[in-house]
């Protein structure tokens, strides 16, 4: 591993550093010697990586244009599926959760101008078009975790865990719901976002809380919960940190036949084009992943300048590298039968797309096989189509969920639609 010189020195308090000096921002000279250091080579579940020296390509701004798709115009599938508008017309739809009768709830948010509402889609009849489009909660604060637990139907507002009275085939929630769980609101960029998942048993939820920053740049003691998977009790009680250094995990699933938690988690920005890779990673509680000290294990960012080593020496080196600034936000595992069997039991990864990088990267939907609740080969693209030019796109796709009848379902929020994908 490259040995980055420590410049600053930063005092410990249990797990929470001080901010360190300038706020992140490196010198000429501090990313001449980061380049210097070379690349380094990481191990992980699929492949051996090489990650380039920080800095080796200069950090760009690349905005495309959203356009939005014209009439019969629809992303591509690989052969042997068909994909077709499941819904549309709706206000930057994030997020996707099938309830256990299979209502569909969808929380439309966004980072600015957001509907704050989950909106109700119901198929009767089966078919793959939903005859009921109803507004079932409004008001909300970015929602995107749902999550429905005995009577309860729980929302992850980007502030707070709610929690409402429910019963099953309830078309709107009027009643109050109560705040169960405080959370840091807002964030970098996109990082406003609170996913939700229960266990097998119900008997605990996992809320996923993104960083307030790129690399902690406004003082290490502004992401005290943050950064995390939290670990907590149906009635909000009992908070643990289940793991912490997961710059901004969302997608959360279990692997099918095992008890490990897996999440998608996007990495720091403006190291250049290559750094640092997103990726999936099975969690192991308790276990550290580097922000933003370090990424992909020891490889230390030179910008916190030999801060949190101790920490660091602790990094797990996560399993899956998905691209670098793909925002890889969804994330499902296929725990049907109906497609064909090289994808039963894998795992999809929504990729919302690329914003810091010279050529877009990631606007499709990914797969990575699984065997034995392991990944078993490279990710390799399923869904795409997304991209018009370098510098227009005609969607972006956030969450992947699959439903009961073996479909999977693509939120592609900029165009305000969801497509169904399905096996012929």
């Amino acid at each position: 591993m490259k040995k980055i010189h420590i410049l600053v020195v930063c005092l410990f308090a249990g797990s929470i550093l001080t901010s360190c000096g300038d706020k992140n921002k490196n010198t000429k000279e501090e990313k001449e010697a980061a380049l210097a250091s070379g690349p380094d080579s990481v191990k992980t579940l699929t492949d051996s990586l090489t990650l380039p020296a920080p800095y080796a390509t200069e950090s760009v701004e690349n905005r495309p244009k959203e356009e939005g798709w014209a009439d019969g115009q629809m992303p591509k599938a690989p052969a042997g599926f068909t994909v077709t508008k499941f819904a549309d017309k709706l206000k930057n739809p994030r997020w996707t959760y099938i309830g256990p009768n299979g209502d569909i709830f969808v929380a439309e948010s966004a980072t600015k101008n957001s509907a704050d509402r989950i909106t109700l889609l119901r198929d009767v009849n089966k078919d793959g078009v939903p005859e009921m489009k109803e507004i079932f909660l409004e008001k909300l604060k970015q929602p995107l975790g749902m999550l429905i637990l005995k009577n309860y139907f729980y929302v992850g507002n980007t502030d707070g865990l709610y929690r409402y009275p429910y019963k099953e085939g309830d078309t709107k929630i009027t009643g109050k719901g109560k705040k169960i769980l405080d959370l840091p609101a807002g964030g970098y960029n996109n990082h406003w976002t609170r996913n939700l998942l229960a266990n097998a048993d119900g008997s605990k939820i996992y809320v996923s809380v993104g960083s307030g920053s790129n690399v902690a740049e406004h003082g290490i003691e502004n992401e005290v919960r943050r950064a995390n998977i939290l670990e907590i009790n149906p009635d909000g009680s009992g908070e643990k940190i289940y793991a912490s250094g997961l710059r901004n995990p969302v997608g959360m699933d279990w692997a099918p036949g095992t008890s490990t938690l897996w999440t998608a988690v996007n990495e720091r920005d403006e190291l250049g084009d290559e750094l640092v890779p997103d990726y999936i990673t099975s969690v192991k509680q308790g276990g550290f992943y580097g922000w933003p000290y370090s990424y992909f294990g020891q490889n230390k960012d030179p910008r916190m300048k030999g801060a949190g080593s101790d920490l660091v020496a602790k990094a797990i080196v996560p399993d899956v590298p998905v691209g670098s600034h793909t925002a890889s936000l969804g994330l499902a595992f296929y725990n049907k039968t109906e497609f064909p069997s090289k994808y039963h039991n894998g795992a999809f990864v929504g990729q919302h797309g690329s914003w810091n990088k010279s050529k877009l990267a990631g606007y499709k939907v990914m797969f990575v096989p699984f065997k034995n609740g392991k990944p078993s080969g490279k990710p390799e693209d399923f869904l795409t189509g997304f991209v018009d030019s370098e510098s227009k796109v005609f969607g972006r796709p956030v969450d992947v969920t699959v439903m009961n009848d073996g479909s999977l379902l693509v939120n592609d929020d900029s165009s305000g639609t969801i497509w169904r994908v399905a096996a012929k």
